[in-house]
């Protein structure tokens, strides 16, 4: 279960990536706000899943 877990995680991770980027480069072409809030949200999210893919063991205390 542990290894399906982790390739969840990494799945999530290259989707946050993915959309941060589409978002930062919406923000560079429409200036929008939102946009560059979409970024940096995601962009956040990818390193705290990042973070918890790390230290997964950690976090299951094994």
């Amino acid at each position: 279960m542990i290894p399906f877990h982790r390739f969840l995680i990494t799945t999530a991770i290259l989707f946050c990536v993915g959309f941060a980027a589409w978002a930062f480069i919406a923000y560079r072409s429409t200036g929008a706000g939102a946009d560059l809030a979409f970024a940096l949200a995601f962009a956040a999210a990818a390193g705290a899943l990042g973070y918890y893919l790390k230290n997964l063991n950690r976090f299951l205390h094994r």
